[in-house]
């Protein structure tokens, strides 16, 4: 770690280097933190750059979230949307800042987000498309109100989309996920989703699949 970055993080080097590298940021979830993710680094691509981020806002007793979740009996739960947005600029920042500090290609910028990192990955790429190549997008859904509001004027067609969900995941709500496919289709976004019969998670067949995906994208 050096002061040059606005997020702590941790990196794994390709075993396989060919000039500047793909690189994926991993962005992990609610109450998580950088090693959550990373666990999956030793098995995917050997060419991928791999950083891991830790969100910037640390829980209690441990853990960090990219914005607090207000727990209401009535209503479920709902985001701090000003909280999320500020997270994104600072994720839009450290990826200059990746381009910058490590040998990576900047024409190939991928995120992997699980959770509150997926929905922070949707926001990211949609907001920035010029930024991102592609998206993993696990147990997460887009929420419209953290994207930037010229959605419509931008150029989305470098951008792909791997997303998935549990079908029986008790945290984030199925019904919010099988949104994203017909909204990404409706912006002309390349994308796929899947199910899988799990709940808050990922199970061994979803990393399978999210890897070979990856694999012929990169």
């Amino acid at each position: 770690m050096t002061q040059d970055f606005s997020l702590q993080h941790i990196v794994r080097e390709p075993n396989k280097k060919s000039g500047n590298s793909p690189v994926l940021i991993m962005l992990h979830g609610y109450g998580s933190d950088e090693n959550d993710l990373f666990s999956f680094a030793g098995e995917l691509p050997e060419e991928l750059f791999i950083i891991s981020v830790k969100a910037p806002y640390p829980m209690q007793p441990y853990g960090n979230a990219w914005y607090a979740i207000h727990w209401d009996n009535n209503n479920g739960k709902f985001s701090d949307d000003l909280q999320a947005i500020t997270s994104r600029e600072t994720i839009r920042d450290f990826i200059d800042e990746v381009i910058k500090n490590y040998p990576v290609d900047p024409d190939n910028i991928n995120l992997l987000g699980f959770s509150q990192g997926s929905i922070l990955s949707y926001a990211v790429a949609l907001s920035y498309p010029e930024k991102i190549k592609n998206v993993v997008a696990l147990s997460g859904y887009i929420n419209q109100g953290i994207l930037k509001d010229d959605l419509e004027s931008k150029d989305l067609s470098n951008l792909d989309f791997y997303c998935s969900h549990g079908s029986v995941d008790q945290v984030i709500p199925v019904d919010w996920a099988r949104k994203t496919k017909p909204y990404l289709d409706n912006l002309g976004v390349k994308n796929s989703y899947s199910e899988f019969p799990v709940g808050h998670g990922v199970a061994p067949q979803n990393f399978y699949e999210l890897r070979e995906w990856l694999k012929v994208r990169i």
